[in-house]
């Protein structure tokens, strides 16, 4: 059939655009698509997207910054979406309902800002509760197209695996985008402004419990004075002052010593201009107790 064939070119196109950077832009998902010549959306103003080629059966469903939807995972890590509205027999939830029942892959494009999306593909609808408006959504391995057994133990702990996977890698690009958003796309110890040269730094890491993925625990940071941030070679006091520690500061060594660490000490920290988003200034004393300890 050639909706199944277009499925698969779509998957074939987003792998290539996925390539070297995994966030996509919502007008290279409307219009940038083309399967033998014509130009075919895979985004739309509603969520559940079909295009006008394909039969009852949507290409993708979508999550919007601010939308009125709240999706999110089950206890289990599988995603959980919302109905279109409340009525199970809205034409959309049909179409994810024979989505469901013949397992047909979809995309998952998830907002990480407004108009910058994480996508996951294949997706299979795996379930739905009608009390919670909800279908149940998996994501699968890539080599995984064709319709598996539902009662398959062995598919269904693969898709529970890959959906955990991607909440994971949806979490640290989420915050990586609102963390370098907030700086400008700077570093904030050199200034280096080339995002793609910038990591987000946490704070306090995130294997603590107060190490959340949000900007106030965050720090643009070069690769690396990231590095020197993790291993306690450059601390920050809560009154975001740049500290070198004492053994780099008398050391000898080439021009990437002396201007690119050396040179910090004793500096400022460039803030968000926002100053709801500037560094937790708790966290900061509690890392930069941790930098006095290592000296």
């Amino acid at each position: 059939m050639q909706e199944d064939a277009i499925r698969l070119a779509v998957f074939q196109w987003l792998e290539e655009q996925t390539r070297f950077d995994d966030v996509l832009d919502w007008f290279d998902l409307r219009d940038k698509f083309y399967y033998q010549g014509q130009q075919i959306s895979l985004v739309g103003q509603q969520g559940i997207w079909k295009p006008r080629v394909f039969g009852s059966v949507p290409i993708s469903i979508r999550t919007s910054p601010k939308g009125p939807y709240n999706d999110g995972f089950t206890a289990d890590g599988l995603l959980y979406y919302k109905y279109r509205g409340t009525d199970p027999n809205h034409h959309e939830n049909r179409g994810l309902r024979e989505a469901m029942e013949r397992q047909v892959p979809l995309v998952y494009f998830h907002a990480l800002m407004p108009r910058k999306y994480l996508a996951a593909w294949p997706v299979f609808i795996v379930g739905e509760d009608r009390r919670s408006l909800t279908f149940i959504v998996a994501v699968d391995d890539k080599h995984h197209l064709t319709p598996v057994q539902s009662q398959s133990e062995a598919a269904q702990y693969r898709r529970q695996y890959i959906t955990v996977s991607f909440r994971t890698r949806l979490h640290q690009r989420s915050f990586r985008m609102r963390v370098l958003d907030a700086y400008r796309s700077q570093c904030a110890f050199c200034r280096l402004r080339h995002a793609e040269l910038l990591d987000a730094a946490h704070i306090i890491p995130d294997s603590d419990p107060l190490g959340e993925p949000i900007v106030n625990n965050g720090l643009s940071l070069c690769k690396i004075h990231h590095a020197a941030f993790d291993r306690n070679f450059i601390g920050v006091t809560p009154d975001y002052e740049i500290v070198v520690r004492g053994d780099l500061l008398s050391e000898i060594d080439g021009p990437m010593l002396r201007h690119g660490i050396q040179g910090l000490h004793n500096t400022k920290l460039l803030l968000p201009s926002r100053p709801t988003q500037h560094p937790d200034r708790d966290r900061l004393a509690m890392r930069y107790e941790q930098f006095k300890k290592a000296i």
